[in-house]
């Protein structure tokens, strides 16, 4: 069963950092392309940041130069570092494959306020 558990989120000032990370599971991990996403209360989710099994990544324009997604195959983990962050990243954070599967954790919330 393919499982993803998000962790790493809270509540930071604005041009704080935070870390995600995601342990995944159920999953032959290193072979596929995953990606972070996130919801904001009302708004639909959306895909942030994407990590290819060769580790070539994209962004989305809003978090270009302030995140980076990375991977670490040994342990089945992904991560997403986040940079100056501001009170439009405020939102529950998920990690999935890329493109999307129907499998989706608790999530992680972060939420950007001064």
């Amino acid at each position: 069963q393919v499982q993803f558990v998000e962790s790493g989120g809270g509540l930071v000032q604005p041009g704080g950092s935070l870390r995600l990370s995601c342990a995944t599971s159920g999953l032959i991990f290193s072979i596929y392309a995953m990606g972070w996403y996130r919801q904001a209360p009302g708004k639909q989710r959306e895909l942030v940041a994407t990590i290819f099994s060769g580790g070539g990544t994209n962004y989305a324009d809003s978090v270009k130069g302030r995140f980076t997604i990375s991977r670490e195959n040994a342990k089945n983990t992904l991560y997403l570092q986040m940079n100056n962050l501001k009170p439009e990243d405020t939102a529950a954070y998920y990690c999935n494959l890329t493109p999307r599967s129907d499998y989706w954790g608790q999530g992680t919330q972060v939420t950007v306020s001064s």
